[in-house]
């Protein structure tokens, strides 16, 4: 983050807040508001060191904003906002409850923390510090509360010998997180006595009991300071209608309009606002008319503009009414253009903000346009309308309104959105480089984009009641054939209400059915894009999850509700794409998306037209993401934990970058990151009513959180080692957790003492359970068994022994009569607790078994393994009913749901997956090695692919087709290299077994084993005749090896480190070699002599290659650079500088461009007799920083992977973007440059082909 970004951003948001003061602050006489300054609470609460908190509270209108502008104009001279040199700091902020920026408790927060910093821009570093890792503070999310919280305690810690000022007004007008904010405050003035807070609110008893906890707290009641507040009042009317234009001259004119809004005002200085300013507009003649009849107290005030928005002409009361209706229900203030949309004004209105505008002024005085929004002048209006108002606005309930709200959005949406609606062009552009165009196409339909299903949900209030009518006139019918004795079924009863009543409302309202359906296949990519331009892909989520609940009860909406399941499924999977780079809904969502996914078939015509030949994908959703329906990414280090909340709405997720986060279950949004550990998170988990989370770490202690606010209440201290594990009691009273030091300690999860430490195991303690009855504990161990523990006496119960191998995981079911263990004996174990007999044996896993979980009804069990996949076990049978693939790496944790229908799982790959475990579909599995993709290459024609993996095979494909032509099995550990012959004939792999072997690619015989390295062959390559192999391997050694019958004609010798690379020249004349030593040996083949050493790479060289006429070498290293080599002179011609490290490396025939995995780099034919040193920069929008000189920059075209794998790249920008399955661990292009292979580390090897015509 840049030295002012913060702030900057900080204060565009406060200006916005200023902006509600205008009305009051202008032109407030000091006699308004002087009395509070002498009176006792408020003085008492400046001068003494021990009140900090002063509460003013009050009702609607009665002028509690007033006094706090009043307060804060008595402390502004004496703080630093005014003089530079004062001794103290002023700040403050003024909810809104209307103004969702203005209404959340990190608003306040962010507010009072730029207000701070604007006074002392010494205090930035705090900012600066909380966000240094993230570039810029992203104070919008959730996960931002703690890092404000921590930001402002760190400002007013600092300022301890100054006092600070900080006044928060209409704290009940905070709607989000209000409580969290109030804790805050009462946090804050227990801890720092220097800080003097005022704050003001309504009357809310639940506010005024948790206030009035605190002795702190001074109150100030407005109803208490009748006789103070009436004196306000009429020094505020003096001072505002001294301003009339219209009584100016008119002094008993103006003496009675002040004693007839004085005998009227109540109190109330919000009457007396809105009064004046029907004033302002009045006649100098009419003026005792209207103060005559003017109603007192706000309820009539507002129901006298009611009456007289009446009166207007028809057409104008209409408009008025769907103004006022529209504004009302919206969940958020609307851009006039928005409000023209959703009202459902006529077209010659609704498109155009001046005459929406007009309108409004028509509309009473309700509303008020600031800045092409409409706000309600106070919240007390608003409520009036929806309390008060509800015939005269909404003559046809809220329902109907909310339904006119719905289809005027679907056919405004339907009208607007269309493919790139921003003009972006370029697939990849990502979104925080998008620019708004002017005007902006989404101004009227943003609302409506958000917010559309939410006025579905509530229009379908109206169908509920019409139910509910329907049973109970089914009722009345029976009831009366009945008594005349005669028998009526209920079908038939049925079939007459339903006459009466109409099938449309009772089956539903299939009309707006009808409209969603339209919308979502007609405009579902669209919207979509839409969503992410706005930045509200999450509130997408939610909208098609809120809209297939609805649907559920609609039998005749079957179609309908398959296209939203599926669409449900669409927006999980490719939220990140989308979020990140809106354009990518047509790309990436398309390419990725199974066979059968209603939105691709209905949007494949939007696909990126240059792809002709994309990979195959699965059948169904099932059966494409192994039932995932969730991939939550955000941890930069293994995830080592995870866990449902009880409610199934939160995961928490442990990692080793040392944080906990919580993330939304549902949309996959990450709502907290809780930091405080020293070390590596092992363990989390909520307790019982998901208030709280308990974490274990490598720091040797247990943190318990608060759910809600990520406060951490406790620390738990007494291990000796690593805590391996932590879990509540049932009731959350205690935690136990074991660790390295091989003890179980139980802990009192208040009060942070602990209670007992337990002591048998023979070795360190790995997973802990509580039993559901809180009566037992199981631990396992390294030491091979499961003990089951007394946590109250520490008393030992029952070994479980039978496993051969560490117990890694231990859980009781939920009903506590049996216990499952994981082992690194890759079983599954179930065990009667109680006699400690062993009643189940589940084998399946071909690694360790990490970890073991029951389903909340005890009937399954789900088990992750270091074999990278999870396992869902019938746990009476024994049966596996489903294998659940997709983590790259080790799954470290699985846990079910509360209600069974979902499973989490944690891996090394960074991961956390959410999987649906309850299908049966019977999955095609897609053609793929089983473990990483650790080498792919084509042939030299390349009309060939060959990937060698760590599933010990090599598979032969046709890049045309996709398919795979031949499986080479025989290797004993993975295979790191394979290689084509010249002539395409043979093929040579070398693996982890220390083998190479030879093969024929069309039969699949194995032709040679060749053996004689010591460690693993890293790279093979044939002569150009094919007659001969070049081995390099971690032995540090390259062997030269007759390809016919399998001798060893040479070992090279003379690399100080692992040997990465090793080729051939065109005539085979010399072979060239690249180490983890940093450098590149040339070698003779036939003598073995080492003819030149090139230095110059700064880290290993993975990658070497020569030109077709040999007098060049190309060496790609870890430090990102490719170097050109003169063979014969030894120097180094070009440095490119690239930006990843090059695996794939090679030279075009004409030796002006190299071939590598991030695409065709074109590159100067330097003649050798004439060497230079020319360093280049290859020009990128995803370059990393490069300790390299820019001299020139390089062309860079065709198709290629992005330094990071998560993209691909088109003329080197971002093009495609790749899901977590499908990021290449290798990747290669073909001569063509139009043919692009990707290795992943899910097994996966993808063949891209594209239109011949794209890369010219």
């Amino acid at each position: 983050m840049s030295s002012s970004k913060g702030p900057r951003q900080i204060h565009q948001d406060r200006q916005s807040k200023d902006r509600c003061l205008d009305y009051f602050a202008v032109t407030d006489p000091r006699d308004s508001y002087e009395w509070i300054l002498r009176h006792p609470q408020f003085q008492c609460w400046r001068g003494s060191n021990d009140s900090q908190v002063l509460w003013v509270k009050g009702d609607p209108g009665k002028g509690k904003t007033m006094l706090l502008c009043g307060i804060i104009d008595e402390l502004r001279p004496t703080t630093k906002l005014e003089v530079s040199q004062a001794k103290a700091f002023l700040s403050f902020f003024f909810c809104q409850a209307t103004v969702p920026k203005l209404s959340n408790a990190h608003a306040v927060l962010r507010g009072l923390i730029y207000m701070l910093i604007k006074q002392h821009p010494l205090f930035l570093p705090h900012v600066q510090e909380r966000f240094k890792d993230t570039g810029e503070p992203r104070f919008g999310d959730a996960e931002a509360w703690i890092a404000l919280c921590n930001m402002f305690s760190d400002i007013v810690r600092e300022s301890s010998l100054e006092r600070i000022y900080v006044v928060v007004d209409a704290l009940d007008e905070c709607v989000q997180d209000q409580d969290k904010l109030l804790q805050f405050i009462l946090n804050e003035s227990k801890d720092f006595p220097h800080v003097k807070w005022i704050i003001s609110s309504r009357n809310h008893v639940e506010q005024r009991t948790r206030l009035l906890d605190s002795q702190s707290i001074l109150s100030l009641e407005l109803h208490e300071n009748a006789e103070s507040v009436y004196l306000a009042i009429e020094a505020y009317i003096t001072n505002k209608t001294a301003g009339l234009e219209s009584l100016r001259d008119e002094k008993n004119l103006l003496a009675y309009v002040q004693q007839a809004l004085q005998r009227k005002a109540d109190g109330t200085f919000l009457w007396v606002a809105l009064v004046i300013q029907e004033l302002e507009h009045v006649d100098r003649w009419k003026i005792r008319q209207v103060v005559n009849d003017v109603p007192k107290g706000l309820n009539d005030l507002y129901e006298r503009m009611i009456d007289q928005i009446k009166r207007l002409a028809r057409e104008d009361m209409e408009c008025c009414k769907l103004i006022l209706s529209a504004t009302a229900l919206a969940y958020r203030p609307l851009q006039l253009l928005e409000l023209g949309v959703v009202s459902g004004l006529p077209d010659e209105i609704a498109g155009n903000a001046k005459n929406i505008e007009t309108m409004i002024k028509r509309s009473g005085s309700f509303l008020t346009v600031r800045d092409s929004i409409v706000y309600f002048v106070h919240q007390s209006a608003k409520d009036y309308l929806i309390e008060q108002a509800g015939l005269s606005i909404f003559s046809s309930g809220f329902p109907a309104a909310h339904r006119r709200m719905l289809r005027q959005s679907l056919q405004a949406m339907s009208k607007t959105l269309r493919r790139d609606i921003y003009g972006l062009q370029a697939l990849g552009t990502p979104i925080d480089r998008t620019k708004q165009p002017t005007p902006d196409p989404l101004a009227a339909v943003g609302y409506s984009c958000i917010y559309w299903v939410d006025h579905l949900e509530e229009s379908g209030r109206v169908e509920a009641m019409l139910r509910l009518l329907y049973l109970y006139w089914l009722r009345l019918v029976c009831l009366f054939w009945g008594l005349l004795g005669e028998s009526l079924s209920l079908t038939t009863a049925s079939g007459l209400c339903q006459g009466g009543l109409g099938t449309s409302t009772l089956d539903g309202n299939m009309e707006d059915h009808d409209a969603v359906g339209t919308f979502l296949r007609e405009r579902y990519l669209y919207w979509l894009e839409a969503l992410s331009l706005l930045r509200g892909m999450t509130e997408g989520i939610k909208a098609i999850q809120k809209l297939e609940f609805l649907l559920q009860e609609h039998s005749r909406a079957t179609e309908l509700q398959e296209l939203v399941q599926d669409a449900y499924r669409f927006i999980r999977y490719h939220r990140a794409a989308i979020e990140n780079s809106p354009l990518q809904a047509y790309s990436s969502g398309m390419v990725f998306s199974p066979l059968q996914s209603m939105v691709k078939q209905l949007f494949w015509h939007e696909r990126p037209e240059n792809i002709a030949m994309e990979p195959p994908m699965g059948y169904d959703w099932d059966a494409h993401t192994g039932t995932c329906l969730q991939t939550l990414e955000g941890h930069d280090q293994t995830v080592n934990s995870v866990k449902f909340s009880h409610d199934s709405s939160r995961v928490a997720s442990g990692s080793g970058d040392n944080t906990i986060k919580f993330w939304d279950a549902h949309t996959g949004a990450c709502l907290q990151t809780l930091e405080g550990h020293g070390k590596l998170v092992t363990s989390v988990v909520f307790s019982h009513d998901s208030s709280r989370v308990a974490s274990g770490s490598g720091d040797k202690t247990i943190k318990i959180w608060d759910a809600h606010t990520g406060a951490c209440l406790q620390t738990l201290e007494g291990h000796g080692k690593l805590v391996t594990s932590v879990v509540f009691s049932h009731d959350s009273s205690r935690v136990a957790s074991g660790s390295f030091d091989k003890t179980i300690k139980i802990w009192d999860s208040h009060t942070g003492a602990c209670l007992k430490t337990i002591e048998g195991h023979g070795h360190w303690v790995n997973p802990v359970a509580f039993s559901h009855d809180s009566s037992r504990v199981a631990s396992g161990s390294r030491d091979k068994t499961i003990k089951i523990w007394d946590p109250h006496t520490g008393a030992y119960l029952q070994t479980l022994e039978g496993h051969d191998s560490d117990v890694i995981s231990v859980v009781f079911s939920h009903n506590s009569s049996r216990v499952a263990s994981g082992s690194g004996d890759k079983l599954i174990k179930i065990w009667d607790p109680h006699t400690g007999a062993c009643l189940q044996t589940l084998k399946g896993h071909d690694q360790t078994v990490s970890s073991v979980t029951f389903s909340h009804d005890s009937s399954r069990v789900a088990s992750g393994s270091f074999d990278k996949t999870i396992k869902i076990w019938d746990a009476e049978t024994g049966a596996c009913l489903q294998t659940l693939k997709g983590h790259d790496q080790t799954v470290n944790s699985v846990t079910f749901s509360h209600d069974s229908s979902r499973v989490a799982s944690a891996s090394w790959d960074k991961t956390i997956k959410i999987w649906n475990p309850n299908t049966d579909v019977c999955r095609h599995m897609l053609e793929g090695h089983d473990g990483f993709v650790h080498s792919v290459v084509f042939s030299q024609d390349s009309s060939f692919v060959a990937s060698g993996s760590d599933d010990k095979t090599i598979k032969v494909w046709d890049p045309h087709t996709g398919a795979c032509l031949q499986t080479l099995k025989g290797h004993d550990r993975g295979v790191i290299s394979v290689v084509f012959s010249y002539d395409s004939s043979r093929v040579a792999s070398g693996s982890d077994d220390k083998t190479i072997k030879i093969w024929h690619p069309n039969t699949g015989a194995c032709l040679q084993t060749l053996k004689g390295h010591d460690q693993t062959v890293s790279s093979v390559t044939f002569s150009h005749d094919s007659s001969r192999v070049a081995s390099g391997s971690f032995d540090k050694t390259i062997k030269i090896w007759d390809a016919q019958i399998g001798a060893c004609l040479q070992t090279l010798e003379g690399h100080d480190d692992w040997v990465y690379s090793v080729v051939f020249s065109q005539d085979s004349s010399r072979v060239a070699s690249g180490s983890d030593d940093k450098t590149i040996k040339i070698w003779d083949p036939h003598t073995g002599a080492c003819l030149q050493t090139l230095k110059g790479h700064d880290r290993g060289v993975i990658s070497v290659v020569f030109s077709y006429d040999s007098s060049r070498v190309a060496s790609g290293s870890k430090d990102s650079t490719i170097n050109i080599w003169d063979v014969h002179t030894g120097a180094c011609m070009q440095s490119l500088c690239i930006g990843s490290a090059v695996h794939n490396l090679s030279f075009d025939t004409t030796g002006s461009s190299l071939y590598t995995n991030i695409g065709i780099i074109a590159i100067c034919d330097t003649p050798t007799s004439a060497p230079t040193t020319s360093k280049k920069v290859l020009h990128s929008e995803f370059q990393s920083p490069l300790a390299c000189q820019e001299l020139q920059v390089l062309k860079h075209h065709g198709y290629g992977i992005c330094s990071d794998s998560f993209w691909i790249t088109r003329h080197s920008k971002k093009w495609l973007w790749l899901p977590s399955m499908y990021r290449p661990i290798r990747s290669a292009v073909g001569q063509s440059g139009l043919v692009l292979v990707l290795g992943c580390r899910s097994g996966r090897v993808l063949i891209f082909r594209f239109a011949a015509d794209d890369c010219n």
